[in-house]
């Protein structure tokens, strides 16, 4: 496979990202900063059989996370079977009493899943967590996508690639499945939001309204966009990229500046669809994740076609007797937290951080997870001129309207730290092109 004429104009494309923008958003110490998201060119390759595999078991656990959705705000059948624990659905932060008993339009909650995984050095795919609230990360590959192929046209030409140009075209029809009548708007919490970028481009991509949510209004149990010339058109889907107690301060937190007033109102009444829905959250809860292999087997009468992670739940008192037995071993996660924060190895810990963390898990058994600690499978960088190993993982996209999509393509984010294990692009990781071959 030749990928070395791109490798030769790999800081061209990183000087073309950051030309256009291509950044992402943090806050720390109360400051808001924002830096570019390193591209590295060497591209993660995964061949057409193998990603037919990945097709098919992402395909199956988002759909298995719909059914969990749409069973957990409606019939509950999963708790009365005794699958899911019900302290594990009603203790958590995701799980909003609000959504109780409303049925998105299409009956589709979650329109746009990044599921993430890692693949281990004996060549198997793990899933390390669902994201079904406000997944991002698909403009990186677009955008880096376009430049290469601008860079070294060559590259594109003799390998056989698919292409991933297809993305706006796929999250536009799935708007279009589930929209209700009206405009198709996407709302950002503005400026200093991390992913203001993609928000921008998704929507142009898309052919959508970017908007804030002062240029939104209720009226008469219907949702309006507030043109320039101040004339009002109705809104038939919103794909918001803000979080669910941000949405309404109606509704959720009052204090709230960046949300609609009502606008989960409308929303019950069936005149807007929101994208994801609200509620979502209790999909991805990483205590959830421990029982998505059961959901699978329960609502779909089938043997999961990807495995989690191996992990351990400290609410059951036998896991946790593992957990306290083999702490060194295992990577312990608080499941409230995202982004790489609340990740801790306990293989370094001191002795008292130790004593600390059990005690505290010993008091709140639900609040985390353990898993064990997967051998990534290294793949290429190249760092400083020089070729190096680095872990890595895959968020893959799933897009669901009439019917479930994976994306042909995925963000490969990568750890520049040799030592780390962390990826996320607010630790400090960069990313890179995954090319799905075609043939």
């Amino acid at each position: 496979m030749n990928r070395l004429d791109l490798l030769e104009h790999t800081d061209t494309v990183n000087e073309q990202l950051a030309r256009y923008g291509v950044k992402f958003g943090i806050y720390k110490n109360n400051t808001f900063k924002e830096q570019l998201f390193p591209f590295d060119a060497i591209p993660r390759i995964i061949d057409k059989t193998e990603f037919d595999y990945l097709e098919k078991g992402l395909r199956q656990r988002v759909q298995a996370l719909n059914f969990f959705l749409k069973d957990i705000y409606h019939d509950k059948k999963i708790i009365r079977d005794k699958v899911v624990p019900e302290e594990f659905i009603y203790a958590s932060s995701g799980y909003l009493v609000q959504c109780e008993g409303i049925m998105p339009p299409k009956e589709v909650y979650s329109h746009i899943s990044g599921i993430d995984l890692v693949q281990g050095k004996n060549k198997e795919w793990y899933i390390l967590e669902d994201n079904l609230r406000v997944p991002s990360g698909a403009s990186y590959p677009m955008i880096a996508r376009k430049i290469c192929r601008r860079s070294s046209p060559v590259t594109f030409r003799e390998n056989h690639i698919a292409d991933n140009r297809d993305y706006a075209a796929l999250l536009r029809k799935t708007m279009d499945d589930v929209k209700v009548d009206g405009l198709i708007v996407l709302l950002t919490p503005g400026r200093y939001n991390a992913a203001y970028f993609e928000h921008s481009y998704l929507a142009e991509k898309t052919g959508v309204q970017l908007v804030n949510g002062n240029e939104l209004v209720v009226e008469d149990d219907h949702l309006y966009f507030i043109k320039s010339n101040g004339k009002k058109e109705k809104v038939g889907a919103v794909y918001r990229r803000i979080s669910d107690e941000y949405l309404d301060p109606m509704n959720f937190l009052p204090e709230s500046v960046i949300g609609i007033p009502h606008i989960f109102d409308v929303y019950r009444k069936g005149n807007v669809a929101l994208m994801n829905a609200p509620g979502n959250g209790i999909g991805d809860d990483k205590g959830i994740y421990y029982f998505v292999p059961s959901m699978i087997r329960y609502y779909m009468g089938e043997e999961p076609v990807l495995n989690n992670a191996p992990t351990y739940l400290p609410f059951y008192e036998k896991d946790m007797a593992y957990v306290l037995e083999h702490f060194d071993d295992l990577v312990l996660k608080d499941v409230a937290e995202a982004g790489g924060y609340g990740v801790v190895f306990g293989s370094s810990m001191t002795k008292a951080q130790k004593e600390s963390f059990i005690r505290l898990l010993k008091k709140e058994p639900r609040r985390f997870i353990a898993q064990e600690v997967i051998d990534f499978l290294d793949i290429d960088i190249m760092d400083e001129g020089h070729i190096v190993p680095r872990k890595a993982d895959l968020r893959a996209f799933v897009l669901s309207g009439k019917e479930t999509v994976v994306w042909k393509s995925g963000l490969t984010r990568f750890s520049r730290n040799p030592d780390s294990f962390i990826v996320n692009s607010s630790q400090g990781g960069g990313f890179k092109d995954t090319w799905v071959l075609s043939q």
